[in-house]
């Protein structure tokens, strides 16, 4: 009977989700309602004491780069910098190859830092506009944003700040560039397999004889005829983010040590700080922050008038993205403390190899909860330590189980439910009937890149 409430409990997340209802709201109410059925009297100190402390644990460790990341990507799109890098892209790779040209936008835009749902919105008008000159189906326009935006930059690519490449250095007390080597082969395995599965699908609605399509939504509006920035100008930010990540990252744990203690006059105690499970995420908040600092610089005067007005919607977003996902650590919380999921761990730990466990057990839960952060959280909130333990006693590097992690929660995250597919679609105007398939197929291609990455490392060492 446990187990059957936990799965009621996840399975109804998953339905209300799918259904576009708010996860803030449906999380917790999904998870008491597992403790109702395993404990009545136990809702009100659950709620209180561990699904609200995991929530804010998880806001207090994350929220600030989700804000940064947020205003990062807005900035570069209201200094006119995204459009001068797509058209810089398009005019050196040539309209023939739309598809290419807006997956490498996509990456290059996400590995810079900008948040993947910025991306959807900065890149969709000019691929609408690449696509219909070119005669490629609407329909192909999600898949394509998805493979540049939510695959290999998200979380494959060794230093890439999206967050989902910087949860599991706070389990594993690794780095953003955690088995550089692995991430590089699962994102080219990704890149060349998603691009040969696009371009069959070109061809085979070309010789169909079907166009860009008709009796279309959500069309974007011409561009205008404006003067845009210099594109290595407009480039630069993106650099400055991945040179600044690495700086950080070599220089915050030579600075501060292994722990630091700070003796304040206003405090009883000093405050002491455990460096290692931090110095990822205080890397990346101070690239993003010198990022945006260096837009403000180099683009002072479009931004001027912008700026104040331009990131409020920017940082509702941030607010709102941060607090799904808590809200959604917190259930896992909750469900990991109930007398079911310990049936599905034991489940678990019945798959051989502790990469492979890691890995399914990760895309599972990501899947579940349909967030590729969620889902990773709720695994390695749960299971870290045991993962971790069998690492060690394999002779696994922890950077390994970092990369892994990483890449699985990116795979099976999007199913119809998540919430990045559904802005996907919502922006382009196409319903899931139209272009899910081909993004499904995409996670297919993110999801085998996860099996090629472990059969490397165990066939070679290499990480």
């Amino acid at each position: 009977m446990s187990f059957v409430v936990v799965l009621l409990a996840l399975a109804l997340l998953m339905f209300v989700a799918y259904r576009g209802f708010s996860v803030i709201l449906f999380a917790p109410i999904c998870a008491l309602l597992a403790v109702l059925l395993t404990d009545p009297a136990l809702v009100p100190p659950v709620f209180s004491g561990l699904f609200m402390e995991r929530l804010v644990g998880f806001v207090k460790s994350y929220l600030p780069v989700f804000l940064l990341g947020a205003v990062f990507g807005k900035v570069i799109e209201l200094s006119g910098f995204a459009r001068s890098i797509v058209g810089a892209v398009i005019g050196l790779l040539g309209k023939t190859r739309s598809m290419l040209s807006i997956v490498l936008v996509c990456a290059l835009l996400t590995y810079g830092g900008v948040s993947l749902f910025v991306v959807v919105f900065a890149v969709y008008p000019f691929a609408a506009e690449m696509f219909r000159q070119a005669g490629i189906p609407k329909r192909l326009i999600p898949a394509t944003i998805a493979l540049g935006a939510f695959t290999f930059t998200m979380d494959a690519l060794p230093g890439t700040p999206q967050i989902q490449n910087i949860i599991p250095t706070g389990f594993f007390k690794t780095n953003t560039f955690a088995a550089p080597w692995l991430g590089v082969i699962g994102a080219a395995f990704i890149l060349v397999v998603g691009l040969a599965y696009l371009e069959l699908r070109r061809r085979k609605a070309a010789a169909a004889g079907e166009g860009y399509g008709t009796k279309l939504v959500n069309e974007p509006e011409p561009f205008p005829n404006e003067r845009l920035p210099n594109p290595w100008l407009a480039i630069a930010p993106l650099f400055v983010v991945g040179v600044m990540n690495k700086l950080f990252t070599l220089l915050i744990p030579r600075f501060y040590g292994a722990a630091h203690s700070a003796a304040l006059p206003g405090l009883a105690r000093p405050l002491v700080t455990q460096v290692p499970s931090v110095a990822a995420v205080w890397a990346v908040e101070g690239a993003l922050l010198v990022g945006i600092l260096t837009v403000v610089a180099l683009a002072f005067q479009p931004l001027k008038e912008r700026f104040a007005e331009g990131t409020k919607p920017a940082v509702a977003g941030a607010l709102l993205a941060a607090i799904n996902t808590a809200s959604e650590y917190g259930f896992g919380g909750v469900i990991a403390a109930l007398p079911g999921f310990l049936v599905i761990a034991h489940g678990m730990q019945a798959i051989p190899g502790v990469l492979a466990n890691e890995a399914i057990t990760v895309t599972a839960l990501a899947g579940v909860t349909g967030s590729a952060s969620g889902g990773m959280s709720i695994a390695l909130a749960t299971m870290a330590d045991r993962f971790i333990s069998a690492a060690q006693a394999a002779n696994i590097p922890l950077d390994v189980l970092h990369r892994v992690a990483a890449m699985a929660s990116g795979g099976m995250d999007t199913l119809p439910h998540n919430g990045a597919v559904i802005t996907l679609l919502g922006v382009t105007g196409l319903t899931h009937r139209e272009a899910y398939r081909d993004i499904f197929a995409i996670t297919l291609v993110k999801t085998a890149a996860v099996v090629v990455v472990i059969g490397v490392f165990y066939l070679t060492g290499l990480y």
